[in-house]
């Protein structure tokens, strides 16, 4: 799919660390069960990619990308693995270079105007914009709209549910990335409940 196509279908994509497998199925339909389309399953633990390989399985209805890609490394077993896009937590020429050229969709990640023209040069129309709330959020974000008017972004990084309404209503703005929906400490106390209640809540947000 085309990085425009997800991001059309995902108002709200939900940031995971995963660190038990055990973790991964009833994560899958907990999200899924909530409405929400896309997720973001971040490789910062050893069982982030059999993980995702398992949420897919289970919810195959769901688009799932690898999060926090950092080398050539990174993006071959998260495809290898079955990965449906792959999201930077940013990105220097050589990587943008090996996103452009993996065969999967790609949201590389940017933090100020300069990052994001280079990874606009690079051929990104869509991109992450991290960490958005220490990086200026809101009105950082309604200031690059006039000169980077080609550009959109995906902000993630401290927003709360409280706050993503607040992006969304900026015309530079396709989605935004929350870990408030599946958060560390609820997937490892296995809380689906709650988990499917905060993405039926964030599929629902209005702007």
């Amino acid at each position: 799919m085309k990085i425009e196509d997800i991001v059309e279908v995902a108002s709200v994509i939900p940031v995971l660390e995963v660190e038990d497998m055990g973790a991964a199925v009833p994560l899958a339909t907990a999200l899924a069960k909530g409405g929400l389309h896309v997720i973001e399953m971040t490789l910062r633990t050893s069982a982030a990619i059999d993980a995702l390989v398992a949420m897919k399985r289970a919810a195959p209805e769901l688009i799932i990308g690898m999060g926090t890609i950092r080398t050539s490394d990174d993006i071959a077993r998260s495809k290898r693995a079955g990965a449906d896009f792959l999201v930077s937590p940013g990105a220097g020429p050589r990587l943008l270079a090996a996103l452009g050229e993996c065969g999967l969709s790609a949201l590389p990640g940017v933090a100020t105007a300069s990052e994001a023209m280079a990874a606009r040069e690079a051929g990104f129309e869509v991109m992450k914009f991290f960490p958005a709330e220490p990086a200026g959020g809101v009105k950082y974000l309604k200031s690059l709209a006039g000169p980077l008017p080609d550009i959109l972004f995906c902000p993630t990084g401290g927003i709360s549910a409280e706050r993503a309404p607040d992006y969304l209503a900026l015309p530079n703005v396709a989605c935004v990335g929350g870990s408030w929906i599946a958060t560390k400490n609820m997937i490892a106390k296995g809380e689906w409940d709650m988990i499917e209640e905060n993405a039926r809540r964030a599929a629902a947000i209005k702007v």
